[in-house]
């Protein structure tokens, strides 16, 4: 299955649902462009939902990766909601989640922003 992503706006922050497989070819390039597309336009505050997310690869996780440090040096911010508990142990076991800000729900993670 492809990746898709969901489109909307939620208070001032860009929230990208995805849904389906993030691996090695057009999957983790999809996620990469849909960033750099957000950002390129002026996006500032940007949340992956995660929810529907069947299945990830290291090439996905660098596509996190690359995609929150592309966001990061342009003064914006990336949060991620919604890992299911697979996701959330990858992340443990990479140390990843010392990079991310992961919220357990899409509204905690919009929510964060205006502390």
């Amino acid at each position: 299955m492809a990746l898709k992503i969901t489109d909307r706006m939620v208070d001032g922050v860009a929230v990208e649902e995805l849904e389906g497989r993030i691996v090695l070819g057009e999957e983790s390039n999809a996620l990469r462009e849909k960033v750099k597309a957000l950002l390129a336009a002026g996006q500032k505050k940007i949340v992956l939902n995660m929810d529907k997310v069947s299945y990830i690869d290291s090439s996905g996780l660098g596509s996190l990766v690359a995609s929150h440090t592309t966001a990061r040096a342009q003064g914006s911010l990336l949060k991620l909601s919604n890992l299911g508990s697979k996701f959330q142990e990858i992340l443990l076991v990479t140390k990843l989640v010392t990079v991310f800000e992961v919220y357990p729900s899409e509204a905690e993670a919009i929510a964060a922003f205006s502390k």
